[in-house]
C-alpha cells in the first residue's frame, strides 16, 4: 500500500524533512528497534520489531512527493496500518513546514 505525502520542496531539502521526521520515529520507537537506512539518494528502508515481528517500509523521494509503501506489515497488525500512516503524515508534513521556515538549512 503506497501513501504520498505531497510538498513543494528542493529535492535536498525534502530529504533533510524526511531525515528529522526518520530521527523523531526511530527515538520514539527505539524500544523496537526501529532502524531507517538510505540505499541510495532517493530511497530509504524503515524497520522494526513489534512482538517478535518485523514491520517493513520504503521511503522513495520523488520530485514533489515522498512514497511511503508498507511493504511488510503482518496481519495481526494491519488494522493499525492507516493510524500508523495518519502519524506518519501528520509528522512529515511538521517537518515539511520547519524546512520551509528555513529551520533544516
Amino acid at each position: 500500500m503506497q501513501h504520498i505525502i505531497k510538498h513543494d520542496l528542493s529535492p535536498e531539502l525534502a530529504k533533510k524533512a524526511a531525515d528529522k521526521a526518520a530521527e523523531h520515529y526511530v527515538a520514539k520507537w527505539e524500544k523496537y528497534d526501529a532502524k531507517m537506512t538510505w540505499l541510495s539518494d532517493t530511497h530509504a528502508e524503515v524497520t522494526f520489531r513489534v512482538k517478535g515481528v518485523s514491520v517493513a517500509a520504503t521511503i522513495d523521494m520523488q520530485p514533489g512527493e515522498v512514497v511511503i509503501d508498507m511493504q511488510k506489515v503482518p496481519l495481526l497488525l494491519r488494522p493499525f496500518k492507516n493510524m500508523a500512516l495518519d502519524v506518519v503524515q501528520r509528522v512529515m508534513e511538521k517537518w515539511i513546514a520547519r524546512a520551509k521556515d528555513g529551520e533544516l538549512g
